[in-house]
C-alpha cells in the first residue's frame, strides 16, 4: 500500500485537504481521530492517564477532559513527554492497523505531528500544507475558542515550519480560499495515483 503522510501545523488546513482526498475515495487514517479513540473510556491509555492526575484529568461523565489535560501538558514539558510516552506507541500500533485495512488506490495518514512523532517512517511520500504563522494563529482563535498564547504555545511545541519545509516532499500552499487548495491537491492527488500504481 502507498501511503502519504499528510501534515501541518495547527490552523493549516489538514482536515480540509484531508476531507477533499477522501471525497475522490482514498482512504484516511487521522492521528487525530485515532488519539481520541485510545483515550476513550476502557482503553489503557485513560486508565495510566487517570492513574497519574486523578479525578483533576476527567469529565463527569468519566471521559477525558482534553482541555485540562492540553493545559498541564503544554505548561509543564515533562508532563508531555509522559503522556507521549503512553499514547504515541498505541496511536501508533493502531494506525498501522487502520493503514493496513485500506482498500482504496493509497491511503493517506494525517498527523499534525508526522516528523515529530517518526509516523512519516510509514509513508511512502509527504504533503505539507503550508500556511504562515499569522494565518494559523487567525483560523485557529477562531475555530477552536482557543486564546491566542494558547495556540502560540502549540506552535512553539511543534517542528518549526521551515523545518517542515525542508522535510516534506510536496507542499501544498493554503493560504488562499479553498478552490485554490483543492486546485493544487488535484494535481498532487494524480501524482499519487500514478506513484501508487507504479
Amino acid at each position: 500500500m502507498f501511503v502519504l503522510g499528510l501534515t501541518g501545523g495547527i490552523g493549516s488546513g489538514k482536515t480540509a485537504a484531508s476531507d477533499y482526498l477522501a471525497s475522490k475515495g482514498i482512504c484516511v487514517v487521522d492521528a487525530d481521530v485515532v488519539a481520541r479513540q485510545i483515550v476513550e473510556p476502557g482503553q489503557p491509555a485513560l486508565a495510566a492517564i487517570t492513574q497519574r492526575y486523578g479525578a483533576d484529568a476527567l469529565l463527569a461523565d468519566g471521559s477525558l477532559d482534553r482541555a485540562w489535560l492540553r493545559q498541564k501538558v503544554f505548561a509543564e514539558p515533562a508532563e508531555r513527554q509522559w503522556l507521549e510516552s503512553q499514547t504515541h506507541p498505541r496511536i501508533r500500533q493502531a494506525i498501522i492497523d487502520q493503514l493496513q485495512n485500506a482498500s482504496s488506490e493509497y491511503a493517506v495518514l494525517v498527523s499534525p505531528l508526522l516528523f515529530e512523532s517518526g509516523q512519516y517512517q510509514l509513508t511512502q511520500r509527504t504533503l505539507l500544507i503550508d500556511v504562515a504563522e499569522d494565518i494559523q494563529i487567525a483560523r485557529a482563535t477562531s475555530r477552536d475558542q482557543n486564546d491566542e498564547q494558547q495556540i502560540r504555545r502549540i506552535i512553539a511545541a511543534q517542528m518549526s515550519r521551515t523545518d517542515k519545509r525542508a522535510k516534506a516532499d510536496d507542499i501544498a500552499d493554503n493560504s488562499e480560499d479553498l478552490a485554490h487548495l483543492y486546485q493544487q491537491l488535484d494535481q498532487l492527488h494524480h501524482t499519487y495515483l500514478q506513484l501508487a500504481q507504479a
